[in-house]
């Protein structure tokens, strides 16, 4: 009996807490700053200028406390820049889709607006990609969806890492800016290390 009585309130305790829990669904989107980590190092400083979109969900588990994830299409990669002779520039346009799963404190600034970290992991797998060229004022472009494999030439598909960011909520309008670096050599090559970064701002919206 006692121990029925315990699974009892075991069980009204998580009813309580699932319906006090608060799950928001809502858009994000914005830019991205990516680039390659060979290594441990960043061999060429420029950003390669990208994008993110995506579905985005909230939960508020306790008063200061949630979890934040989502489903995206993000791009990352690389630009490698070259001055000589003849100035070239190279891209490497990587194409995911991505879930991130973030632990968020939040901190409540005055009624309806709240200040938002978060931290945590992210999965990430890759679906497309392309590479383009620009030599002097000639540009191509090839080896279109083929970026992911098993070839030499060819990256890992899937991605995980660790991102952090903060944020901030104004009433169903939020605006956020965070960084990921990831943990996975995605590089086929013996002797490669190849791990994607990437900085990011966002804006959305709740339902």
């Amino acid at each position: 009996m006692k121990k029925l009585r315990l699974s009892l309130m075991i069980a009204m305790l998580a009813i309580v807490t699932a319906a006090s829990a608060q799950l928001n669904l809502g858009v994000k989107g914005g830019v991205n700053m990516s680039n390659f980590v060979y290594g441990d190092e960043v061999t060429d400083k420029n950003m390669k200028i990208g994008f993110h979109v995506g579905l985005a969900a909230d939960y508020d588990f306790a008063a200061n406390l949630g979890i934040q994830t989502g489903l995206f299409f993000t791009t990352k990669g690389s630009t490698v820049s070259y001055q000589g002779l003849v100035d070239t520039e190279y891209t490497e346009n990587l194409m995911y889709l991505q879930l991130p799963v973030h632990l968020a404190y939040k901190v409540d600034v005055t009624p309806g607006t709240r200040i938002v970290f978060h931290a945590g992991p992210y999965a990430a797998y890759g679906i497309a990609g392309k590479r383009t060229a620009k030599v002097g004022n000639l540009s191509g472009e090839w080896d279109v969806d083929k970026m992911f494999g098993d070839a030499v030439g060819q990256y890992k598909p899937f991605d995980a890492g660790l991102g952090l960011g903060v944020g901030a909520e104004f009433g169903r309008f939020l605006v956020d800016v965070g960084w990921d670096m990831g943990l996975i050599n995605i590089s086929n090559r013996s002797n490669g290390n190849t791990k994607n970064q990437n900085a990011y701002l966002s804006v959305g919206v709740k339902f």
